[in-house]
């Protein structure tokens, strides 16, 4: 077995639930867009149902077919713009509070995440969490190229926290993109697989199989110890 010296975390659905963020963005659309959507609350609730049907790609196209809306393509560019720019209102897991404090005076603690920037730096502010780890790295920032799977990300990370790809390890939980950079690195790689994940169902591609699975962050400094 090999040293673990840095311990890399995703961000959606690993240390806290995406749906409530999708949620969030749901009822800043509601209130912003209330002249066209009509009453917000209940405008929330229908993209919320939408959210869990077929139509979950097509929340904002239904909500204007449903009241008639006839200027789809400009006013859905505006409800996207909302959603990815409202402060999110998002908690981390409890688990992850406690796992991020647990295992910061041991190891060396990051972030690497996909998504639209301005969305991720704000979930980034809303959860407070660069205070809780040493180094943040939001994909974006590097160009929208460098999403995962790009080695990009990890090759930065590894080189800002001054550890070697084989001291590190990632965890998160979408298995289409998530490990195949890890683990063509020499990281250690560990799947998250929680009941409520968005991306639960997406299958591994070739290289991109973690070497360890965990349902909860409670249980990584247990196994982070195993692999000392």
């Amino acid at each position: 077995m090999r040293p673990i010296h840095a311990v890399i975390f995703d961000l959606d659905d690993t240390l806290y639930a995406e749906k409530t963020y999708t949620f969030s963005g749901y009822r800043a659309v509601a209130q912003a867009h209330a002249d066209i959507l009509g009453d917000a609350d209940k405008a929330f609730r229908r993209m919320c149902e939408l959210f869990d049907s077929p139509n979950r790609a097509r929340v904002f196209n239904v909500m204007l077919e449903e009241v008639g809306h006839h200027d789809a393509e400009n006013t859905i560019m505006k409800m996207v713009e909302t959603f990815r720019n409202h402060p999110p209102t998002i908690e981390l897991y409890p688990e992850a509070a406690a796992v991020l404090k647990a295992l910061r005076p041991d190891y060396k603690l990051g972030i690497i995440s996909d998504g639209f920037l301005v969305a991720q730096q704000n979930k980034v502010a809303s959860l407070q969490v660069d205070s809780k780890v040493d180094e943040v790295v939001l994909t974006d920032a590097l160009g929208r190229e460098f999403w995962k799977p790009h080695h990009r990300a990890f090759e930065l990370i590894a080189d800002k926290l001054q550890v070697s790809h084989e001291a590190c390890t990632y965890i998160a939980d979408n298995l289409a993109k998530d490990f195949v950079a890890p683990n063509a690195l020499g990281w250690t790689s560990i799947h998250i697989d929680r009941p409520d994940g968005i991306h639960r169902a997406n299958p591994a591609p070739s290289g991109g199989h973690p070497a360890h699975e965990i349902t909860s962050l409670a249980k990584l400094p247990e196994l982070l110890l195993n692999l000392a």
